[in-house]
């Protein structure tokens, strides 16, 4: 059984770092701890490798320093390599990936990047590397605008090379493909002899990965920026040179052009910042000016003026060159550009068939539920009875950009709720692609009256009025809940923007809880390092009595069920079974009476100290006849302030992803965000909910 990949490539500028994150992100899914190491780098890309290191480290949370992360520099391993020690350049980069696998469950392995110049040395350097460590390979090469029949070449000398080294090649993945030819790529790969028995993949080209942002393109050229620094995620489809007159400049200028043009030239500058506040002409994505002349105090003055502008750079160089280096940059996937990180997650999950290839890499693996390993099997089940959850808070870039990756990926069908003109523009602002995804305003939405009469049914008793009612339903969080309510949302995810109160307000007053439920609760899903728990509840009840605790108790039980967790539910106090008295051990003892005659299928043990309940050691001493004890899966907590700090304490403490709050006992799926949640914890919540609506039909 392998513990480690070796990605290669077939040729200089390969472009493999989107075929780096997915490996890396399905890896870490299926085996937990994933170290990435690159046994040789070339120091005269210096900045690229350690953007390449942080880019990885940073995604995935490694913690790593990046010398670590190598054995040696090309330089290095030449000077052994040439000078007759070859045996010690191998044992150097045997012994750096043996200290990473002892701390990892899986290590991936990058082989160079390939010089022009010594491209035939580098294939063969990394074929014994791959063979030294007993690793799979994985072949990615890039379509370039090449003819398919020079990409089979490409692969089939690699191919054989590697196999020259007694390495097992089991993949190879063509990326950057023009996505009408991917048909071809596909049945002239499988048609190869040589490639029988692998794992074949075709990426298409992206145009958001294919295009440089504005970040790359200051990194590149070294540029300053004067204005719209918070901009730099715009992607540049084109260059426009301003060298005529702004009446004449105009007719060349698409969306998504860069202009460039000396800072002496007011009128382009000016008519720049007016092109794009103008609905009848395109949306430019900057404006570079040159060293030529410098730009004239009251011109910036004048744009420090204006409301609305766009990023504005300088370079230190003439137009000329600054032009013909531009001409030379490669799109890249920098570490601090989420949009395009996203994409390449994006598109290797929806095109190469990532549970055949984690399958064929790490055969049968014991069975550990990692964090990653928990979050691949959600999706897998959201995907499996697709839903449709809807997200009031439209407006935040955070919901954004967790919509554009759930979108993406395929995983639920999506509803934005807000102004649709300005969720529109900061789409196009965060360059995200979200074609598919509706979005309503509640403002002036045709469901709007209807919603507002049937929540005028569901309030009047309480003496809502019609016109009271019709109020309510503008605002997105009650519009929302009316969706779920009415059937045309199956699920609602809120919470970055709202509070806690203006989530579950709604959802009380228009869902309410399930027949036989007295209480809605909260579960956290704790993903700790080698299984995942529940804890109940952390985030809504300060203090339950005894009967509300047994709801509790039921209903993380049947949450945990719901997301594959066989429910052992730990009731906790400060004392084990009988040892213990006093009121507040009473109620949990007295919750776990009432929550056994309720469901007398259910394992439930209480009153029981932590320890007891996750220690088979102290289990044995305290509560040696209990099915629970030193087993537990789920963890009820006596009050808000025991179960809120006990989660925080845990998650910080040993970096368990801690998935929630997910909240229990509705008759339809409303869930509840932090306003500091991240990306990932609104997909996650999006996820959850989705799978909560599959089993509420």
């Amino acid at each position: 059984m392998s513990k480690s990949l070796y990605l290669t490539t077939t040729e200089a500028d390969s472009q493999k770092k989107a075929v780096t994150l997915g490996l890396m992100e399905m890896l870490i899914r299926r085996t937990g701890k994933v170290a990435y190491f690159k046994p040789i780098i070339h120091v005269s890309e210096k900045n690229t490798v350690e953007d390449n290191f942080r880019l990885v480290k940073s995604y995935f949370n490694l913690t790593l320093h990046n010398e670590q992360m190598y054995a040696y520099t090309f330089d290095e391993a030449e000077r052994l390599i040439s000078g007759g020690l070859q045996d010690e350049f191998l044992e150097g980069i045997v012994k750096k990936y043996k200290e990473l696998e002892e701390s990892h469950s899986f290590v991936l392995c990058e082989g160079t990047d390939f010089d022009l110049l010594t491209s035939n040395f580098e294939m063969d350097l990394n074929a014994r590397i791959a063979s030294v460590l007993a690793s799979p390979v994985i072949v990615s090469t890039p379509a370039a605008n090449r003819e398919v029949r020079n990409v089979l070449q490409a692969v089939k000398i690699t191919v054989e090379s590697f196999k020259s080294k007694k390495c097992d090649v089991i993949g190879t993945i063509v990326n950057r493909v023009p996505e009408q030819n991917c048909p071809q790529y596909q049945q002239v790969l499988k048609s190869e002899p040589l490639l029988s028995g692998q794992h074949l993949a075709v990426l298409p080209e992206s145009s958001i990965i294919g295009t440089p942002t504005l970040l790359e393109i200051v990194k590149y050229l070294n540029a300053s920026v004067l204005f719209g620094g918070d901009q730099l995620s715009r992607s540049v489809n084109n260059v426009s040179i301003g060298v005529m007159r702004l009446e004449n400049h105009l007719w060349g200028v698409t969306d998504g052009t860069m202009i460039v043009t000396t800072g002496d030239r007011a009128d382009l500058i000016a008519g720049s910042i007016l092109m794009n506040q103008s609905s009848n002409f395109p949306e430019i994505s900057a404006l570079m000016l040159t060293s030529e002349h410098p730009v004239d105090k009251m011109i910036l003055k004048l744009i420090e003026g204006v409301k609305y502008k766009i990023p504005i750079l300088t370079v230190n160089e003439d137009i000329t060159r600054t032009a013909s280096k531009l001409d030379t940059i490669k799109p890249d996937i920098l570490p601090e550009n989420a949009t395009k990180i996203q994409a390449a997650l994006n598109l290797f999950d929806a095109y190469a068939d990532t549970e055949a290839l984690s399958k064929l890499i790490i055969e049968s693996r014991a069975s550990k539920v990692t964090p990653k390993m928990f979050e691949y099997e959600l999706i897998h089940k959201a995907k499996m009875q697709k839903r449709h959850i809807v997200l009031p808070e439209g407006t935040d870039d955070r919901i954004l950009r967790a919509a554009d990756s759930i979108i993406a990926r395929n995983i639920v069908d999506l509803t934005l709720l807000g102004n649709e003109k300005k969720i529109k523009a900061r789409i196009l602002e965060l360059g995200l692609d979200m074609t598919n995804i509706q979005i309503i305003d509640p403002q002036n939405s045709p469901l709007t009256a209807k919603y507002g009469e049937a929540f005028y049914e569901l309030r009047k008793s309480k003496g809502t009025t019609p016109e009271e009612a019709k109020l309510a339903v503008l605002d997105v969080s009650y519009f929302g809940t009316m969706m779920v309510y009415m059937g045309d949302a199956d699920g609602m995810v809120s919470g970055a923007v709202h509070s806690t109160a203006e989530t579950i307000r709604p959802g009380l007053q228009i869902i309410k809880t399930k027949p036989g439920v007295s209480i809605v609760s909260s579960v956290f899903l704790m993903c700790l390092e080698d299984r995942v728990v529940a804890y109940g509840d952390c985030a809504v009840n300060p203090d339950p009595t005894a009967e509300e605790l047994a709801n509790i108790a039921i209903s993380s039980a049947e949450t945990g069920y719901t997301f594959g967790i066989d429910p052992r539910v730990a009731m906790l106090s400060y004392s084990t079974g009988d040892s213990g008295t006093g009121a507040d051990v009473d109620k949990v003892r007295k919750a776990t009476e009432i929550a056994r005659k309720m469901r007398p299928d259910l394992k439930i043990e209480g009153p029981i100290q932590y320890d007891a309940a996750v220690s088979k050691a102290v289990a044995a001493t305290k509560m040696p006849d209990s099915e629970v004890a030193g087993n537990a899966t789920i963890f009820v907590f006596p009050d808000l302030n025991t179960g809120n700090n006990t989660y925080k304490a845990v998650q910080r403490e040993t970096g368990a992803i801690a998935i929630g709050p997910i909240l229990q006992g509705m008759n339809k799926p409303v869930n509840d965000l932090s306003r500091g949640c991240t990306i990932p914890d609104i997909i996650n919540t999006v996820i959850i909910t989705a799978i909560q609506s599959q089993t509420q039909e």
